[in-house]
């Protein structure tokens, strides 16, 4: 049976609690949506080692990559993390509980709106630049920082 869409969250905290975790065996993942999900529910991650989940997951550390080309690779990153678990039970809480900490660090929507504002500002910068208007005022202004900071330079040798 298929999960609706707004169910996911609840899913990974249920599967969380029970020290669950997530892999995406998907050979290439151009962004990792659901990798964000799994990783700030707490889930330890498994996610292809092609893609977007490369710039998400630090290996070892809030989550693993891994090569998704063959089943036998993605069952021996596993069992590597299960045989780990069972020597120090800690492993699944401290993987857990980086990668909720690089979810809200780097991954949030209050990030995401914040960085496209900032290229909606950059873009209309650039294109008033490109404009006549913008171009006599860029001129304008590149003409005073090099009257002001760099022509007595320039004649003196500097």
């Amino acid at each position: 049976p298929s999960i609706k869409k707004q169910d996911t969250g609840e899913v990974y905290r249920i599967i969380a609690d029970k020290k669950g975790i997530f892999v995406q065996p998907a050979h290439f993942e151009a962004f990792g949506l659901t990798i964000l999900e799994a990783m700030v529910s707490g889930l330890p991650t498994f996610g292809p080692k092609f893609g977007g989940p490369s710039e998400i997951i630090e290996p070892g550390k809030s989550g693993f990559l891994m090569n998704t080309s063959k089943p036998e690779l993605i069952a021996e990153s596993l069992e590597i993390f299960i045989d780990q678990c069972e020597k120090n039970p800690d492993i699944w809480e401290t993987i857990s509980e980086h990668g909720i900490e690089r979810v809200n660090t780097y991954f949030t929507w209050k990030l995401y709106s914040e960085k496209l504002v900032n290229l909606a500002k950059l873009y209309g910068f650039w294109r008033f630049s490109e404009s006549a208007e913008g171009k006599v005022k860029l001129n304008r202004y590149t003409d005073l920082i090099y009257h002001f900071l760099f022509r007595q330079r320039a004649v003196h040798g500097e």
